[in-house]
C-alpha cells in the first residue's frame, strides 16, 4: 500500500538532490583518480627523469585538485544532508498525521513511549541513513570500481591482490550487518520501553512521591537501562569482532602490494612511479573498506527503524469513514440509541441500551462505577463501534456520518481532564484561536466559574500552565475543561462526571449555565443527583443495562435506585444548595 512506502516515496520526492550529490560525487572521484597519476609523473619524470620544468605545474595541479575537491565535497555533503533532513521531516510529518487518524484500540496496544520512540528516534535514524550515509555507500562502491579500473591500467598482476582481499572484507561486512540488524531490532524495542518508563515516571511524579515509590521506580528504570546497556554492548562486540578484520585485510593488502610491486619494479615490469601511483590507489581503496562497518551499523539501524515505522502504517483502523460518508448541512443534536450492545475483550459492557433525546433537551445518566456510563459516550463519539444496534444523530446512523463532522459537533468534558502545556487561552480555545476571540474565552471562563481564579494568575489568560495542568487544583482544571466545552459551542454537549471536583455551590452555578443553553443537547453523567435532577430525562444504569428511566419526580416516586441514591446523598427532605 502507498502509505507503507512512505520512506521510498520521500526519497523519490528529493531525487534531484541525490542527482546533484551523485554528480558532484562522480566529479570528486575523477579528481581523486588524477592525484596518483600526478604522483606517478612526479616520481618518473621529475625525481627519476630529472625534468624539473614540469614539477611546478604538477604541484599546482595537485593544489587545484585539492581546492576543487573541497568545494565539490561541500556541495555533495550539503545536498545529501539536506535530502536526509527533508526526508526525515517528511516521514515524521506523515507518521504523526497517520497516528492522529488511528482509533483508540491502537493506542491501547501501543504505549506512549513506543510511539515517541517511533516518531523521534526511529525517524531520525532513517533520516541519517538516507542522507550522508546513503551517499557514502554509493561513493564507496563507485570509488572502488574507479580505483580498480585505474589499478588495472597500471598493473593487472598487482590488481589481483585487492580483488582477492575485497571479498574477505565484504564477507566480514555482511556478517557485521546481520549481527547489527538483530541487535538494533532489540535496541529499538528496549529504547521504546525505556522512554515509556521515564515518561510515565516524570508525568506521575506526584503519585510516585505520594506513595514513596522512588526506590521502586529507580530499580524498574535501572532494570531496563541495564538491558539497554547489554544490547549496546552486544552491538559493540559485533563491531569489535568484525571491524578490526576489515582494517587488518586492508593493511595486509598494502604490505603484499609493496612486496610484489618491489619485485616488479626491479624486473622493470612497472616503473617506480607506477608503483607509487598504485600504492596511492590502494590507499584510496582502503577507506571504503574501513568505513564498511560504520555504514553497515547505520544501515542496519535504519532498516530496523523502518520496519517499526512500517508496522504503524500497516495498521488499519477499525473506526474510519465509510467510502460514501454523509455530511449533514447542520447537526441539530437529536440523539437515539436503538438496542445497543457493546462488549470489550469479550466482556459485555452495555446490553440493549435504548433511549431518545430530542434536540435542545438534557439527558442525565447515573449509575455505579463500571456500569457503562462513560462507554455510552465513547460509542456516541465513535471511539468504538457498537456490536449490535444503532446510534443515530438527527436520524442518521453515526457510522454513516462524516467522522470529523461528528466529533467537531460534540463538546466533551471528560472524567480525566487533560490540559496542554500551553496558555490558559489556548487551552480554552483549543486550536480555534482564529475563531474564538479573547472575549469568547473570557465569557466561557465566566460561565464555567473560572474567570476569578484565572484573572488572579500572574499573566491571567496568557499564563502557561504545566504539563497536564500541573500547578492547578483538580477543581480549577475541571473548570478550564468546562470553559473549553462552552467556548466550542456545539449542538451536542457531554459532561462526563465533569463537576466531581467542584464544591456543591460552584457545581450548581455551572449547572444553571448548562440548562440555560436551549440550543444544545446536553448529556450529563454524574454521581450526584444534584447534577442531573433538572434534566428532561434521567436514565439509571446497572451492570450495563437501563434499570430506571424518567424525570427526577418520576424516579423519586418509583423509590428505586435513584431514590435511594438521593436519600444517601441528601437525606430525607434534603435540599440542594443554589447558586
Amino acid at each position: 500500500m502507498k502509505k507503507q512506502k512512505v520512506t521510498r516515496n520521500a526519497i523519490l520526492k528529493y531525487w534531484y538532490l541525490y542527482a546533484i550529490s551523485i554528480t558532484f560525487l562522480l566529479v570528486g572521484i575523477i579528481l581523486d583518480m588524477l592525484v596518483p597519476q600526478i604522483i606517478q609523473r612526479l616520481i618518473d619524470d621529475v625525481i627519476v627523469g630529472g625534468n624539473i620544468a614540469i614539477a611546478t605545474r604538477l604541484i599546482f595541479g595537485m593544489l587545484w585538485i585539492g581546492i576543487g575537491r573541497a568545494i565539490i565535497c561541500y556541495i555533495k555533503e550539503w545536498c545529501a544532508d539536506y535530502a536526509g533532513i527533508s526526508i526525515m521531516t517528511e516521514i515524521r510529518k506523515k507518521l504523526f498525521y497517520y497516528i492522529q487518524t488511528l482509533d483508540l484500540p491502537f493506542f491501547e496496544k501501543n504505549n506512549t513511549g513506543q510511539l515517541m520512540a517511533r516518531v523521534k528516534d526511529d525517524v531520525a535514524t532513517i533520516g541519517n541513513a538516507t542522507g550522508i550515509v546513503g551517499i557514502l555507500v554509493v561513493e564507496s562502491i563507485v570509488h572502488t570500481c574507479f580505483v580498480i579500473f585505474c589499478m588495472l591500467r597500471i598493473s593487472p598482476i598487482l590488481t589481483i591482490i585487492p580483488i582477492i582481499v575485497l571479498p574477505f572484507a565484504g564477507y566480514s561486512a555482511l556478517k557485521l550487518e546481520k549481527k547489527l540488524d538483530e541487535a538494533y531490532e532489540e535496541i529499538s524495542e528496549t529504547n521504546a520501553s525505556l522512554t515509556t518508563v521515564a515518561q510515565e515516571n516524570l508525568s506521575g511524579v506526584r503519585t510516585v512521591k505520594a506513595f514513596a515509590r522512588e526506590t521502586f521506580e529507580i530499580e524498574k528504570f535501572q532494570k531496563i537501562n541495564k538491558k539497554y546497556r547489554g544490547l549496546h554492548m552486544k552491538r559493540v562486540k559485533s563491531l569489535a569482532k568484525y571491524d578490526p578484520r576489515i582494517v587488518f585485510y586492508s593493511r595486509v593488502m598494502i604490505v603484499v602490494i609493496l612486496m610484489i610491486g618491489g619485485i616488479l619494479v626491479i624486473s622493470d615490469r612497472i616503473t617506480l612511479g607506477g608503483l607509487g601511483a598504485f600504492i596511492d590507489y590502494a590507499n584510496n581503496i582502503i577507506w571504503p573498506m574501513e568505513i564498511l562497518g560504520w555504514l553497515c551499523n547505520d544501515l542496519a539501524s535504519a532498516s530496523a527503524s523502518n520496519k517499526k515505522i512500517k508496522e504503524i502504517f500497516a495498521y488499519e483502523p477499525t473506526i474510519q469513514n465509510e467510502i460514501h460518508s454523509i455530511e449533514l448541512e447542520k447537526i441539530h443534536g437529536d440523539i437515539t440509541f436503538e438496542h445497543v450492545d457493546f462488549s470489550m475483550n469479550g466482556n459485555p459492557v452495555l446490553r440493549n441500551i435504548s433511549f431518545h433525546i430530542e434536540s435542545g433537551k438534557t439527558l442525565g445518566i447515573m449509575g455505579a462505577t463500571g456500569s457503562g456510563k462513560s462507554t455510552m459516550i465513547q460509542l456516541l463519539e465513535r471511539f468504538y463501534d457498537v456490536d449490535n444496534g444503532t446510534i443515530r444523530i438527527d436520524g442518521v446512523d453515526i457510522k454513516q456520518l462524516d467522522l470529523y463532522q461528528l466529533r467537531k459537533n460534540i463538546a466533551l468534558v471528560m472524567q480525566d481532564v487533560f490540559l496542554f502545556s500551553d496558555t490558559i487561552h489556548e487551552n480554552v480555545a483549543i486550536g480555534q484561536k482564529d475563531r474564538l476571540t479573547r472575549t469568547n474565552v473570557e465569557n466561557a471562563c465566566r460561565a464555567a466559574q473560572a474567570k476569578h481564579f484565572v484573572e488572579n494568575l500572574q499573566e491571567d489568560y496568557d499564563t502557561v500552565i504545566g504539563e497536564r495542568g500541573v500547578g492547578l487544583s483538580g477543581g480549577q482544571k475541571q473548570r478550564i475543561s468546562i470553559a473549553r466545552a462552552l467556548a466550542k459551542d456545539c449542538p451536542i454537549m457531554v459532561f462526563d462526571d465533569a463537576t466531581s471536583a467542584l464544591d456543591v455551590e460552584t457545581e450548581h452555578c455551572v449547572q444553571n449555565v448548562l440548562f440555560e443553553k436551549e440550543n444544545a443537547t446536553k448529556i450529563i453523567i454524574a454521581h450526584r443527583v444534584s447534577a442531573v435532577q433538572k434534566a428532561d430525562k434521567i436514565i439509571v444504569l446497572d451492570r450495563g443495562e437501563i434499570v430506571e428511566a424518567g424525570t427526577h419526580k418520576e424516579l423519586m416516586e418509583k423509590k428505586g435506585i435513584y431514590y435511594k441514591t438521593y436519600e444517601a446523598q441528601y437525606g430525607k427532605g434534603g435540599e440542594v444548595i443554589g447558586c
